[in-house]
């Protein structure tokens, strides 16, 4: 399921009227279950990884929070890394490594080695991974604590607006949020409306902007030997509107829906083709990982 489709435009509306109407103290169980759905939309088999990273990471954070002795702390937090990573390697870069492998092979005349399956990328594995981790090294590191209620945590990894394509949030935010779910007020009116403005803001730019200039630049590239130099430097500049108007244009909706539930989510983008140097691009684009990377790597 994503944004833009005619499924999320009955999801959403099911998802906010029964928020609003459930018992407080269910919420997070009705949005955790809304959430698992909305990814399950997408494959069914892949939740299962999704629910390994949220086991994992809750039951180390759980006993780093318990344990006392420093070098077991750390293992128990090497373990759930090597785990974690080691999942998202697999998933991610399986491929690409066999194909690496055969062309080294072929090189030295050896035959190339045939995989039995085919490795399909989760959507969002690197988002709720990156995410899940954050939360145990923020456990490790004291900078909060370890979440009791697995259901609770779930619904901190998993929460569907941010889920497949960020941001990537920090558990001092997120996850202190989903703790007073049921202190929200029902319903808040200036949340509701800014929440909603800002979602179809985000579909105006990816459906409108992004969708439509995709068009020239696919024709431009896909015959990129009929064009000349100004068609190619069109192409290159309508790329680049368009990878960023995909990202902010999904980041902005991920925050609105987010809003009208009443979290606040993360600012993912900051005009990063205004940057006056690369470093600054950077701190610009995709806000919420190059700050992961900055806090935890």
């Amino acid at each position: 399921m994503i944004f833009n489709s005619a499924d999320f435009l009955i999801f959403f509306p099911i998802v906010i009227l029964f928020y609003f109407l459930v018992p407080k103290k269910l919420r997070y169980i009705w949005l955790l279950g809304a959430s698992l759905y909305f990814y399950m939309c997408w494959n069914v088999k892949y939740v299962i990884l999704l629910l390994i990273s949220i086991l994992t990471t809750w039951l180390a954070g759980y006993l780093v929070h318990k344990i006392q002795n420093t070098l077991a702390r750390k293992w128990i937090v090497a373990i759930c890394l090597l785990v974690n990573l080691g999942i998202l390697f697999f998933f991610k870069y399986f491929d690409f490594f066999l194909d690496s492998l055969n062309k080294v092979l072929s090189k030295v005349g050896i035959q190339a080695v045939e995989s039995s399956f085919s490795v399909l990328l989760p959507v969002g594995i690197s988002f709720y991974t990156f995410q899940a981790l954050g939360y145990i090294i923020d456990v490790y590191r004291g900078n909060i604590e370890a979440e009791k209620n697995p259901l609770r945590y779930a619904l901190f990894v998993s929460f569907f607006p941010q889920l497949v394509a960020g941001p990537i949030e920090r558990s001092k935010n997120l996850l202190s949020q989903v703790r007073n779910v049921d202190k929200m007020k029902i319903w808040n009116y200036e949340n509701v409306t800014n929440g909603l403005t800002l979602m179809v803001w985000g579909l105006f730019v990816k459906m409108v902007i992004a969708d439509r200039v995709a068009i020239l630049v696919n024709t431009v590239f896909d015959g990129a030997y009929l064009y000349g130099t100004v068609a190619l430097v069109a192409g290159a500049l309508g790329f680049a509107l368009q990878i960023y108007c995909d990202f902010m244009g999904y980041s902005t909706i991920a925050i609105g829906a987010a809003k009208v539930m009443g979290f606040t989510l993360m600012e993912n983008f900051d005009t990063p083709y205004f940057a006056t140097s690369i470093s600054d691009f950077w701190r610009r684009w995709h806000i919420s990982l190059s700050t992961w990377f900055r806090d935890y790597v």
